[in-house]
């Protein structure tokens, strides 16, 4: 079995969940402008050793659920209805004028490396998010449950995630020096239409069999 496709699909699934501004990239970009880019590294290597317990759990989940095929259209009808919220959210949201950033206090002056462990452990989102990707990725072909899938699949999202965090770190520092990243320029657009194509071929995939 070809490696390719498990890290493919673990790197870009990871790229798509973490790329939304949140609370963990946010705040390594904070860290990073106030307190040097090492302290950053070490916020979102903690944040990304979480993730990948988060990630191995969750596909554990999607094993058992796989089984379950009333479960599973219903995942997709529920992830259907998300991802159809978010296109339309994100294309909102782009389409507002910019407004000034506000200050993000950091009070807590423990080590990044467990204040990233910490942040990471209260969001909840990847086990949810996995659970639906690796679901929707077997219902096309494009994953399996066997275990060198699932761990080369980890393995890709865990990569995913640390450079999706990384490239906070960079695209804030290009804004404090008053040089706006194309992906902070155009973000929202983007995401928008990923979860929109997302939308697209989860519509596809449930009303394909009314028409079979």
């Amino acid at each position: 079995m070809s490696i390719i496709l498990p890290l493919l699909t673990g790197f870009i699934s990871a790229a798509v969940g973490i790329a939304p501004p949140g609370l963990i990239n946010m705040t390594a970009a904070k860290v990073s402008v106030k307190e040097g880019r090492d302290q950053a590294v070490f916020f979102i290597i903690g944040a990304t050793i979480i993730c990948f317990f988060q990630t191995l759990i969750a596909l554990l989940f999607a094993k058992f659920i796989y089984s379950r095929p009333d479960v599973i259209n219903l995942l997709q009808e529920v992830g259907l209805f998300i991802f159809m919220t978010l296109t339309f959210y994100f294309f909102w949201k782009a389409g507002r004028p910019k407004k000034p950033k506000t200050e993000i206090k950091l009070r807590s002056k423990k080590d990044r490396f467990f204040l990233g462990m910490l942040l990471s452990l209260l969001n909840m989102f990847p086990v949810p998010y996995y659970i639906f990707i690796s679901i929707s990725l077997s219902s096309y072909g494009y994953f399996f449950f066997d275990k060198p899938f699932v761990y080369t699949f980890v393995l890709g999202a865990v990569v995913g995630s640390y450079l999706m965090f990384y490239s906070y770190i960079l695209f804030f520092k290009k804004q404090e020096e008053g040089k706006p990243s194309f992906f902070m320029n155009n973000g929202n657009y983007i995401i928008g239409s990923v979860t929109g194509i997302i939308s697209l071929i989860t519509i596809f995939k449930l009303i394909k069999p009314y028409f079979l």
